[in-house]
């Protein structure tokens, strides 16, 4: 979509703090950070959110959950980690493109 801000940054028109790029997500931190380590990981391809995500997905799926521990532990995040996905307007989404969040470290609420 030309007016995604989320595709923008990931064909780089728009500049970010990229922490990890591949030829199907691109990972970068947060500019309203939530915690002490948080990033954003974005499909390179538009997704509106997880309610449009078909069988077709199923391999850019696996491989972000499976890439998201490996960023977190690059990112120190040794003792665990915390991962969002905020899906709709009455789920807390903003931006209309899939990504999670990655979240960690000492600043990091609990949920109780």
């Amino acid at each position: 979509m030309s007016d995604c801000l989320f595709c923008k940054i990931a064909k780089g028109e728009i500049p970010s703090q990229t922490v990890y790029s591949d030829d199907k997500v691109v990972v970068f931190k947060d500019i309203n950070p939530k915690a002490a380590v948080h990033l954003l990981m974005i499909p390179r391809e538009h997704i509106a959110s997880l309610n449009e995500v078909g069988a077709g997905h199923d391999a850019l799926l696996a491989h972000m959950m499976r890439l998201l521990p490996r960023l977190a532990a690059e990112q120190g995040l040794r003792d665990g980690f915390r991962t969002i996905i905020n899906t709709g307007k009455g789920g807390g989404q903003v931006v209309f493109h899939l990504h999670a969040h990655l979240l960690g470290g000492a600043s990091l609420p609990g949920f109780e």
